[in-house]
């Protein structure tokens, strides 16, 4: 299986473009680090932090939905995370991922990343990246620019850990 290819980010583009090119590409990158490793693998931290790829990629499904639909459309969460036990364990969207499959984790990835993108199409159809949230959060509306822009550095952060989770798993740098 070759490796999820990681999409050009154009120079010049217009903000949308720019944006979205931006998270496209760091999406891509978390699921390369994912690619091709076991259940156990996806399961395995790296100390002192209870992170793991498969914790990432659950937590990172769970962020789609909650801005793009939840807030950004004032939606209700979708499955998983509506019926998950928030108040027993407030990191549940990390702690799912134990026990399952690789191909549950990023199928489940997957389609938060498509229903995330049919969402921000949606408000773009709206007022562009000037359309506003239909929830508050922390006491604020947020517009969908600076969603957009929390999701690409909520993704560069992530990123950067699945770079050194997958190095202490297997060795592999450069993905």
């Amino acid at each position: 299986m070759s490796p999820t290819p990681l999409p050009e980010i154009p120079c010049v583009a217009d903000e949308v473009t720019a944006v979205r090119s931006f998270l496209t590409y760091f999406r891509a990158t978390l699921r390369r680090q994912a690619e091709g490793l076991t259940a156990e693998q996806l399961d395995r931290a790296l100390a002192p932090s209870p992170m793991t790829l498969g914790g990432l990629l659950s937590h990172l499904a769970f962020v789609e939905d909650y801005w793009c639909s939840h807030v950004l459309h004032g939606a209700e969460p979708a499955e998983p995370w509506c019926s998950l036990d928030w108040a027993a364990d407030p990191d549940r969207d990390w702690h799912r991922a134990a026990g399952q499959t690789p191909e549950q984790l990023l199928a489940a990835y997957d389609a938060a990343v498509v229903a995330a993108d049919a969402a921000i199409d949606r408000a773009l159809a709206v007022k562009g990246l000037d359309t506003l949230a239909e929830l508050e959060r922390h006491g604020s509306v947020v517009s969908l620019r600076w969603i957009l822009l929390h999701l690409v550095e909520e993704y560069a952060r992530h990123a950067g850990h699945a770079d050194l989770i997958r190095e202490s798993i297997d060795g592999t740098t450069g993905l």
